[in-house]
């Protein structure tokens, strides 16, 4: 893997992986509004907690390399 590579993606929610969530969960695709609500709460609870969720993954790397 290229490390220099500073625009590669490590995790994407396309807008297909949005409506198609959208769908199964309520059983319709979003409109453009509601894709503009979407995007702010993914955004909002994504980043909310960020430094724990690296925390979880360095500490468990850490304890893999360990064992």
């Amino acid at each position: 893997m290229d490390t220099t590579n500073n625009e590669h993606l490590v995790f994407a929610i396309t807008l297909d992986d949005l409506q198609s969530e959208s769908l199964e969960k309520i059983g319709r695709t979003l409109t453009n509004e509601e894709i503009h609500i979407a995007k702010k709460g993914l955004e909002f609870g994504l980043l909310t907690d960020i430094d724990t969720v690296y925390k979880t993954i360095f500490t468990e790397m850490i304890d893999n390399e360990r064992n």
